[in-house]
């Protein structure tokens, strides 16, 4: 059993469809009054059927206050580094540090590739991923007065002026399931943001934890300062059922607390569309689940 200790935070994982524009902007909005602390979008720019989810994050910027943004997770292979970096870096400053980034190294190739961009094999897209961090980072590091040369593998730049910096530092989440991307986390990453949907059980999770956290004890960083995240879906129903993550809010709560006694995970992101269970997700399991974590760890 581990608890990492984390402060808990919330989310939603809405769907940037573009069948009515604005559906994804109100429950952006919705979360917000809902009092979530976060709200993501996924990104898959070779979907026609969405809107491009860095232009729905900068409108959903403009129209929330408070409310943390991220793509979740955003498409490095057709977001090139240097380019994701003063994006990222201006949108933190419009939003006034609401922005966190994250990243995924890319899984469905056949669209990407007839969007344009080479083929990489899962081994090369890891490779990639962990050039394009250290790449954004630098980018960023307007200390350094000279300009950036970068000579990786994949990613090449020449003299590039650096900046503008971020409003804040920007955290770097990544998407992932395997351990070449598990191990990239520890060592370099601030969160871990799997899909509880794609997991056989939620006892996957603990042996995804041990890859990271070993990672981490060999770049000499410490397990608990990587944020354990995690998108979760289920059904609301009038009685509670033996299945996780079905049934009434006070079951949600007991799960969700679970998952944070058990595997470390501190910030749920409700993957729903529904505003009615963004509001009871925000007003009802949220708060119940901070209780019942609370009152774990005091006991402890």
């Amino acid at each position: 059993m581990t608890d990492y200790g984390q402060e808990l935070q919330f989310g939603t994982f809405i769907t940037p469809t573009n069948a009515d524009p604005m559906h994804g902007v109100d429950l952006a909005v919705r979360s917000e009054q809902a009092g979530l602390d976060l709200v993501t979008f996924q990104d898959h720019p070779y979907q026609p059927s969405f809107l491009d989810t860095w232009t729905l994050l900068s409108f959903v910027a403009a129209r929330t206050e408070k409310i943390k943004l991220s793509g979740n997770v955003l498409n490095l292979p057709l977001r090139p580094p240097a380019v994701l970096a003063r994006a990222t870096a201006s949108l933190d400053l419009l939003s006034d540090g609401r922005f966190e980034l994250g990243l995924g190294a890319g899984a469905f190739w056949d669209p990407m590739v007839a969007m344009g961009v080479d083929r990489l094999t899962a081994g090369q897209s890891v490779e990639a991923l962990d050039e394009a961090i250290d790449l954004i980072r630098e980018l960023w590091d307007t200390d350094k007065r000279e300009r950036l040369t970068f000579t990786g593998e994949y990613y090449q730049l020449d003299g590039a002026k650096r900046g503008p910096a971020p409003a804040h530092r920007v955290e770097f989440w990544l998407g992932a399931l395997k351990p070449r991307m598990l191990r990239l986390i520890g060592r370099k990453a601030d969160g871990w943001l799997p899909s509880l949907m794609y997991l056989a059980s939620h006892e996957d999770l603990a042996g995804m934890n041990q890859i990271i956290d070993q990672a981490a004890h060999d770049a000499g960083r410490e397990p608990h300062e990587i944020r354990r995240m995690l998108n979760v879906a289920g059904k609301l129903l009038p009685t509670d059922t033996s299945e996780f993550l079905a049934g009434s809010p006070e079951k949600w709560a007991q799960d969700l607390a679970f998952l944070t006694r058990t595997y470390g995970t501190s910030t749920f992101i409700l993957a729903s569309d529904s505003g009615d269970f963004i509001d009871l997700f925000g007003q009802e399991i949220a708060p119940r689940v901070r209780e019942i974590v609370g009152n774990d760890r005091a006991s402890n």
